[in-house]
């Protein structure tokens, strides 16, 4: 086993802490690939070697690392590529690690939805002709699979099936990405609450962005309920930006989106992403003198909070 997926079992108030335990991971390899807002894939086949141990050996001592330091528990799931450590996170819990070999032998008896990729109306198509495991999947003749979901579907859907993986992880930086998190004091039910938190979080966004003179290509939304369960949801950007009221458009749409009918939500979490310099972002000129007069307000309010604070001046939703 060289590759580990771990997601950490962070509570709402400290999803921010991602950073910090990416630094954990990379003590031990700087092959380490976050996957906000939890979770991280670290290839350890060098540490294997450096230090003398397995990966699950070392997963171990992660596990404790990150309790011990910074009180955080993790689930961590271990296979010989990116794919299969991704399927073994699925059945991994707290305090155990789940392998998955290399090769169809250990993810046979899995149901196809455990593939990566796999989406519902691709599954249904493959178990209303028996094809309702990877087992089965792997055996069925190429030609069957391409008839059913495609040629390239098809191929793709049959190797994985076999247990190969051709995926790698990929270093990245945590820190291109910017989070703001909003938990309530109580179980929320009410929409509008719901709402003013997200005008919050997209407006602290707006403007750590613009101090940093950083614009983002995608936002997500991280939606937790009062059962411990969550909803994330991810939008591209029409064109990169920093501008708070275009923040705060996508993500009142993504919550719409989402229909939520009396949902208990414990909090919610906005992560700009893909983040690159302002002075190098496009942006497409508009004759509406409201945008225009929102940004020149927008610019004026950056500078007083650049003097007086951070809560100087805010919308006047957030201060009734």
């Amino acid at each position: 086993m060289t590759i580990l997926c771990v997601r950490f079992q962070l509570p709402p108030v400290r999803e921010a802490a991602l950073p910090e335990l990416i630094g954990l991971l990379e003590e031990f390899t700087p092959v380490v690939e976050a996957l906000p807002p939890d979770g991280a894939l670290a290839d350890l086949r060098g540490a294997e070697r450096y230090f003398g141990r397995s990966a699950v050996e070392l997963a171990a001592v992660i596990r404790v690392r990150s309790l011990a330091l910074h009180g955080v528990d993790c689930a961590i799931g271990a296979g010989p590529g990116p794919m299969l450590a991704r399927m073994a996170l699925h059945d991994a819990r707290p305090g155990v690690t789940h392998e998955l070999p290399e090769g169809p032998d250990g993810i046979a008896e899995l149901p196809v939805t455990a593939l990566p990729g796999v989406g519902a109306a691709t599954a249904r198509t493959l178990c209303e002709y028996g094809l309702d495991t990877l087992g089965l999947v792997a055996a069925a003749p190429l030609s069957t699979l391409q008839r059913l979901v495609g040629a390239k579907t098809g191929r793709e859907l049959r190797e994985k099936a076999n247990g190969f993986d051709r995926g790698r992880v990929v270093p990245n930086a945590v820190s291109r990405s910017l989070a703001a998190e909003r938990p309530f004091r109580r179980d929320e039910l009410d929409p509008d609450r719901h709402r003013r938190a997200l005008l919050s979080a997209a407006e602290e966004l707006g403007a750590r962005l613009r101090a940093l003179e950083k614009v983002c290509g995608t936002l997500t939304l991280t939606v937790r309920y009062a059962d411990r369960t969550a909803t994330t949801r991810t939008r591209t950007l029409k064109e990169p930006t920093a501008h708070s009221a275009a923040l705060t458009r996508t993500a009142y749409d993504m919550y719409e989106a989402l229909g939520l009918q009396r949902a208990r939500v414990r909090s919610v979490t906005l992560r700009a992403e893909a983040l690159g310099p302002a002075e190098q972002a496009s942006y497409q000129l508009t004759f509406d003198p409201v945008d225009e007069k929102a940004r020149r307000i927008e610019e004026v309010a950056d500078r007083a909070r650049a003097k007086f604070g951070p809560h100087a001046v805010m919308p006047g939703t957030l201060a009734a």
